[in-house]
């Protein structure tokens, strides 16, 4: 599912989108018993994964090779208590 506005990703992390990382097991078109895999990677919000989501309904519509399984994993990189603004530094030798 691409994305419909330009932002960076720091603007996204600051919205509370996490790094989603997917690995997509799927079966061959022409050899059913061979599994393959594939990686996926986007900004995502948890809990609800629209992005990941919208790639597997993507993937069911448009790939030939049937999804075996999915797994994946998801991570804030930028919490709440992490990002604060530095008004002035002071540099001691």
């Amino acid at each position: 599912m691409p994305r419909t506005t330009p932002e960076s990703d720091v603007e996204l992390m600051l919205k509370g989108y996490g790094l989603t990382t997917a690995e997509f097991f799927y079966r061959m078109p022409d050899h059913r018993h061979v599994l393959n895999s594939y990686i996926w990677q986007d900004y995502d919000l948890a809990p609800d994964y629209p992005r990941l989501f919208g790639f597997i309904e993507f993937w069911q519509e448009k790939i030939e090779g049937p999804l075996h399984s999915v797994r994946f994993t998801h991570r804030k990189l930028i919490a709440p208590g992490e990002w604060r603004n530095v008004v002035g530094e002071f540099r001691l030798h």
